[in-house]
């Protein structure tokens, strides 16, 4: 498996659009892929002759190869490799003749970076290439299970209430999430409104000094707003 272990799940991005093309690499890299990427349907078959993969976003209209043929010959030679199709057709027949090739889930442009994270993710664990109820946040792989935050091979130890801040934010990067927001999600409380939002902040202090230098810029405070993972931190 290309992602096993401590290694980085590995993604091929294929999208003849430079800007969603790059778009797709920015979001699966701040999300802890590692990213190639090729412009059509030859290229993809190529490269994924060449090296394993544990993901492939794959749009369907491509030039000369479009995305049905790539992911029905990738079949054909016995690649699972779970495959992502990313479409502008939200037909049904489209849909139906994309799974009939193989591929694994659909998503339809335009979407969210929230739709497209958490597709990715069940897709990884539904095909066993990551364990269930990890996410990532910046650099960092967050185990929940474990309550442990880990880059560059050196792990942290996180609190439950940690790993539910890291995770709400992560959701969504560069989505802004209020203080109070925070209290209702990763402090179970119903009625915030009389509640000390000064509580929060000094959590998030802590959390950021606890994960240290690779940190530096991820959680994002927005004055009056609350806080969010700056989607430029890496």
């Amino acid at each position: 498996m290309a992602g096993e272990g401590s290694k980085k799940p590995r993604a091929l991005v294929v999208e003849d659009e430079a800007s969603i093309r790059n778009g797709l690499c920015d979001v699966l890299v701040y999300r802890g892929f590692e990213v190639q990427a090729v412009a059509d349907g030859a290229s993809a078959l190529a490269t994924l002759g060449q090296r394993a993969f544990d993901l492939v976003l794959l749009d369907v209209m491509l030039p000369e190869v479009d995305g049905f043929s790539v992911c029905t010959q990738l079949r054909a030679r016995g690649d699972r490799t779970p495959v992502l199709m990313l479409t502008a057709k939200g037909s049904e027949e489209d849909i139906v003749r994309g799974f009939d090739c193989g591929a694994d889930d659909y998503v339809t442009k335009p979407f969210s970076v929230r739709e497209l994270a958490a597709r990715v993710q069940a897709l990884l664990r539904r095909s066993g290439r990551v364990p269930d109820g990890i996410f990532h946040a910046g650099p960092f792989e967050i185990d929940p299970s474990r309550n442990r935050a880990r880059a560059d091979g050196v792990e942290i130890e996180l609190t439950a209430r940690e790993v539910k801040i890291l995770k709400l934010l992560s959701e969504d990067p560069g989505r802004i999430v209020s203080r109070r927001t925070l209290l209702r999600e990763a402090w179970d409380m119903n009625n915030v409104d009389n509640v000390e939002t000064r509580t929060v902040d000094m959590h998030i202090a802590k959390l950021r000094k606890k994960l240290g230098a690779r940190a530096d810029g991820l959680v994002e405070t927005v004055r009056g707003g609350g806080y969010r993972l700056w989607t430029a931190a890496r």
